[in-house]
């Protein structure tokens, strides 16, 4: 039988969030997460965002990256695909856009939410660090401004919150790069 890649994120606190991630759920989305971890463009990145009652969302900035720049499919039941894990509190979920998944930006749900459930696709459970994440909902925040529509409220910690590295056990199996959608509209914030 095989094993499930484990992702470990060392956060610069000292604390460990450990997921057990599920392609059989959500299969390129799992493949987008392990490239750009093995790419290290995980780490030493900021929380960009912390939505309290909401989601603890690592970036809405491609990471700031150009690798990091591309969209994959919605891998949701929204979208007609079959995926079975609901983004919950406890899973690990990617964000994503009208047109396309983002290829990586993460987050983590704080509350169960309608908008989320089936919308967003979860690909993988927190097997270590829950508590850590369910945590960061009772930090304070500050808002940060979002230069392309000044009416959108964005918070974000109000002490940084920093990865400071991911890094993914696969046990010996390959796993490819995602595939991308090809000629996709980028989001604007994204640089």
């Amino acid at each position: 039988m095989l094993k499930n890649p484990i992702a470990s994120i060392y956060m610069k606190d000292g604390s460990l969030i450990r997921i057990e991630l599920m392609p059989s759920c959500a299969p390129n989305t799992v493949n987008s997460f392990i490239w750009l971890a093995r790419k290290h463009v995980f780490d030493h990145h900021p929380v960009e965002r912390l939505a309290i009652d909401f989601v603890v969302d690592v970036s809405y900035t491609a990471y700031g990256r150009e690798d990091a720049k591309y969209l994959i499919e919605y891998e949701t039941k929204d979208a007609g695909f079959p995926n079975t894990l609901a983004a919950l509190p406890g899973t690990i979920v990617m964000g994503g856009y009208e047109n396309g998944i983002a290829g990586g930006e993460f987050f983590f749900p704080l509350k169960e939410n309608d908008k989320l459930t089936w919308h967003y696709p979860a690909f993988g459970r927190i097997t270590e660090g829950l508590e850590t994440v369910m945590s960061w909902n009772d930090l304070p925040v500050k808002t940060v401004d979002f230069p392309l529509d000044p009416s959108v409220h964005i918070t974000a910690p109000a002490e940084m919150l920093i990865m400071e590295r991911v890094e993914v056990e696969t046990f010996g199996i390959s796993y490819p790069e995602p595939v991308r959608i090809k000629d996709a509209v980028l989001p604007v914030n994204w640089g």
